[in-house]
């Protein structure tokens, strides 16, 4: 029984040992938590809307002369340049056409000499009263018509010349070309302006977007009143990317253009149009991306990465250390999102501590904690493999 109870009162004081050692409440030192402290920064206000992507020009190409298509010259999808011949229609009739012209002018010309010649020898005769007055007007009046006819058989040259060159169908602007709408042997209208193919110029496009209209305004008080500026330095318009469904970001940046003066009733939102340069391509008229928009800097805003912040219904809040290293909610208004950061405009002091990193070892709410300086490249690396732990029984020889 003595032995017992020394053996007893050894391991109490064992254990008191231990827990001396390591203190704090419990016996357990105060958990370590990654914190960053929040400084002012010039911060870049980012958005990103829903978008389509529209040619920078589109041309229909159209039949403006009726006849049957005898050859396509061009290679679908291929580039173009502009006056490149891409259909030819036949061209027999309106061939026809031009020399009847030809030689309706050249009737025209000869007769306005006769008539000129004779007008000018009536002119002596009238004046030594040989002719008739009424006789003269007649013979001037003669050479006018046939000069009338001249220009007329010269403006029916040109239309039957015109109607000849539109037989060969050519590109009206450089671009890229889509798929032939129509095949040798079918016959086209010029009524009916029927359409051949369609070239668009892609190597730059337009992205159009939408943003709400309470959401223009604002931005636009925040730079009247001097808590933003303009994203665009010197005069330069804001800088815009385009994100594609598959999450690639444009690798050249574009520039907004205009935002639209008028909002949509129906929706609320106001229109907004970027040119983004494409010399490979990746984006497609009509395909569907995500605009990020750089609409103003914040001359001292604050970031917080975004696992730092808890959003709920009630608002969203940090954990802030406090004195004596405890950590107190602090409730936070957030601006946009700057890459993994959330941008804090309001709720957050210059130099305060956020905790974003070891949460899960705060057991016991208000207890204190041990602050170390969180990075996101130190929390992103593989962690150390832990040493193996002693089998139970070895450690309790080991206590013995």
């Amino acid at each position: 029984m003595p032995l017992a109870v020394a053996l007893a009162a050894a391991l109490v004081g064992c254990g008191g040992g231990q827990a001396g050692a390591q203190g704090g409440p419990g016996g357990m030192p105060p958990p370590q938590v990654g914190v960053i402290k929040v400084e002012p920064q010039a911060v870049t206000l980012q958005v990103e809307l829903p978008g389509r992507v529209e040619a920078l020009r589109t041309a229909q190409v159209r039949a403006r002369v009726n006849g049957v298509v005898q050859k396509r010259l061009f290679t679908e999808g291929s580039l173009v340049k502009e006056g490149q011949p891409l259909f030819q229609i036949d061209a027999a009739p309106y061939q026809a056409a031009l020399d009847s012209a030809n030689a309706q002018l050249a009737k025209a010309q000869a007769n306005v000499s006769q008539a000129a010649a004779q007008a000018e020898r009536n002119k002596p005769l009238v004046e030594a009263k040989a002719i008739s007055q009424q006789e003269y007007l007649a013979s001037v009046a003669a050479a006018k018509a046939a000069e009338a006819d001249v220009a007329a058989a010269k403006a029916a040259v040109q239309t039957a010349r015109l109607n000849l060159e539109y037989a060969s169908v050519r590109a009206p602007i450089s671009g890229r070309i889509g798929r032939a709408l129509v095949t040798e042997g079918a016959l086209v209208s010029a009524v009916e302006a029927t359409q051949l193919a369609l070239i668009q110029q892609t190597d730059k496009v337009y992205v159009n977007f939408t943003q709400s209209a309470n959401e223009v305004q604002g931005l636009r008080r925040a730079l009247a009143s001097g808590q933003l500026r303009a994203a665009g330095k010197d005069g330069a318009a804001a800088q815009v990317r385009a994100v594609t469904d598959d999450g690639h970001e444009s690798a050249k940046a574009g520039k907004l253009l205009f935002t639209d003066l008028s909002v949509d009733p129906g929706s609320g939102q106001v229109l907004l149009r970027a040119e983004m340069p494409n010399d490979d391509g990746q984006l497609l008229p009509g395909q569907y991306v995500r605009v990020r928009l750089a609409q103003g800097e914040m001359p001292a805003g604050m970031l917080v990465p975004q696992q730092g912040v808890k959003r709920g219904t009630q608002g969203d809040t940090v954990l802030v250390v406090g004195a004596g290293n405890k950590p107190e909610p602090r409730m936070v208004k957030l601006g946009g999102a700057q890459g993994s950061h959330w941008v804090v405009l309001d709720g957050l002091k210059p130099g305060e501590q956020v905790i974003v990193d070891g949460f899960q070892k705060m057991f016991v709410p208000g207890a204190p904690v041990s602050p170390v300086p969180w990075s996101a490249s130190a929390a992103s690396a593989p962690a150390a493999p832990a040493p193996a732990s002693a089998p139970a029984s070895s450690a309790s020889a080991a206590a013995h």
